[in-house]
């Protein structure tokens, strides 16, 4: 079975973390009496981080198609290993555990689920059909290389479709 796509990718593992996220929210706000303290401060910053999510989505997708790197077509397993989707909740509860539990300041870890959703809507709903469009365009399939890393990047290996 050849390796998921980076579009697949993109759509698996980014619902899986926007469902994390949402979920982790609703669980908070429906049981977390803290989670609406500071309201404007929590609408303000997710603002910020859905203005990022649009102005750096787009432009990493066409930075890494660009610098995608030419891979063999035929059975290769040159792919990044998939992140396994159970840990996408476990790091959305650790992230919003690890701000909020030391300061009982719940509504941080509202930002951090509602950032979680906001980062995982951006890859599934923005970044995947940039990714498809291209493809199209182009006559490829992208697949993640391994060696990408969450801050240094991803690394994209292109497989030219034969006609």
């Amino acid at each position: 079975m050849a390796a998921p796509s980076y579009r697949e990718r993109l759509i698996r593992e980014g619902g899986a973390l926007a469902v994390s996220g949402a979920v982790g929210s609703a669980l908070l706000l429906a049981f977390v009496d803290g989670a609406t303290d500071a309201p404007l401060s929590t609408i303000a910053q997710l603002a910020v981080v859905a203005a990022l999510c649009a102005w750096l989505g787009p432009r990493f997708a066409r930075k890494w198609t660009t610098r995608a790197e030419p891979v063999p077509a035929a059975g290769s397993p040159l792919t990044g290993e998939p992140t396994p989707l159970w840990q996408l909740p476990a790091i959305t509860a650790g992230l919003t555990l690890a701000v909020a539990l030391p300061t009982g300041a719940w509504d941080a870890g509202l930002r951090v689920t509602g950032g979680c959703l906001l980062v995982g809507l951006t890859q599934a709903g923005l970044m995947a059909p940039l990714i498809r469009a291209d493809e199209r365009r182009r006559g490829r399939r992208y697949v993640r290389l391994p060696g990408s890393r969450i801050l240094r990047g991803t690394r994209l290996g292109v497989v030219e479709h034969s006609s």
